[in-house]
């Protein structure tokens, strides 16, 4: 039996430095789960010409399947569908963001029932309730799974969202809200939610327990992060445990947008050998340039060290988070692999065809 688990969404107050409020989810005691060309060539042989007529098969080997480095087994894909989609109910809602903070973000909880198994790293839809200004229901949206596979009450019955609320002013001067991430902000316990998927292979864990995991997450990127370190970290499973090195990397404006910043805090002080934490805040912290202090900005003080890791074959990197993250990236590693004779863009193809570069982006 697993032991029992009590972790805290961070809710950070107004003042960006205070971040100690906060509404715990108790686990329960968890149940470890178990085209053939004839080419003809005269050769002397014997002191006479002859003709030797050679066959050569231009059929193409065998494919070799290839070897996935990555959780795939089990991996269920699109068991609902936007058709016939899984009706959950909100169990738990609440912001997880300053009162200061330049965006709302909420952490909420949803029914499941054991019906929509899923892994960590994947992601689900959602089909935001009303229609749309043509009359039709709404298109679903894609949200990454904040939870690991037991979900937050380790009773493998739940999925947890990181949701920013999306309300901005058009060309026009008209304030418009994002359609479905203010309906799901805006749910109360006990409401329904109309559930697709679970979709995604992109960001599913290593199969490796011994892996160096580094993970770059922006805002709400941090989703699946928090899915992956619960495992790692709060849960204890007869066939997984991790013994390598995770190392997240958060990126956002303001101390107050820190999302779970207190759960982490705690995965560190549980195995500080085992995880190592980053925080960027752009907004507050600058480097000893005096530039803002964004993910790549931190990730280049640990330039050397990161590009070592790199070079390893049991080394995984995630990225989660705004589309223009990777190009910041890219930007420290070219001139660090430059110093080794290495094209970087080329062995970041490499890392993406072994499973060890995996990004999503939006």
């Amino acid at each position: 039996m697993a032991a029992a688990v009590s972790a805290a969404v961070s809710l950070p107050t107004s003042k960006s430095t205070s971040l100690s409020s906060r509404t715990s989810i108790i686990s329960p005691e968890r149940i470890t789960f178990k085209k053939v060309p004839l080419n003809y060539r005269d050769v002397s042989t014997g002191g006479r010409v002859v003709s030797v007529r050679a066959q050569v098969t231009t059929e193409a080997p065998a494919k070799v399947a290839k070897v996935h480095k990555k959780v795939e087994e089990g991996v269920i894909v699109n068991k609902f569908k936007p058709k016939t989609p899984y009706i959950g109910r909100c169990l738990l809602n609440t912001k997880i963001t300053g009162d200061d903070a330049p965006g709302e973000t909420w952490h909420m909880v949803f029914t499941t029932e054991g019906e929509l198994p899923y892994k960590e790293g994947q992601s689900i839809g959602v089909i935001p309730d009303g229609l749309d200004k043509n009359e039709k229901p709404h298109k679903l949206r894609l949200y990454s799974i904040a939870s690991s596979a037991l979900g937050d009450f380790g009773d493998s019955k739940t999925v947890s969202l990181c949701v920013k609320r999306l309300v901005y002013t058009n060309d026009q001067g008209e304030i418009v809200k994002g359609v479905c991430s203010n309906f799901l902000c805006d749910l109360k316990p006990g409401a329904e939610v109309k559930i697709t998927g679970p979709v995604g292979k992109e960001m599913l864990m290593p199969k490796d327990p011994n892996a160096t995991i580094i993970m770059l997450g922006t805002g709400t990127g941090i989703a699946p992060f928090r899915s992956f370190l619960w495992k790692m970290f709060f849960e204890k499973h007869e066939d997984y445990k991790f013994n390598g090195l995770a190392w997240l990397f958060l990126g956002v404006p303001t101390g107050s947008s820190l999302l779970y910043k207190e759960e982490f805090e705690k995965m560190k002080e549980k195995a500080p050998e085992k995880f190592r934490l980053d925080f960027a805040v752009s907004r507050e912290q600058k480097n000893e340039k005096g530039e803002k202090m964004y993910i790549q900005t931190r990730m280049a003080e640990y330039a050397e060290e990161l590009w070592e890791l790199l070079k390893k074959d049991n080394t995984y990197v995630y990225m989660c988070g705004l589309k223009g993250m990777e190009k910041g990236i890219d930007d420290i590693m070219l001139s660090l692999a430059a110093k080794d004779g290495i094209d970087w863009i080329e062995y970041k193809r490499q890392l993406k065809k072994a499973d060890q570069w995996n990004v999503e982006v939006y």
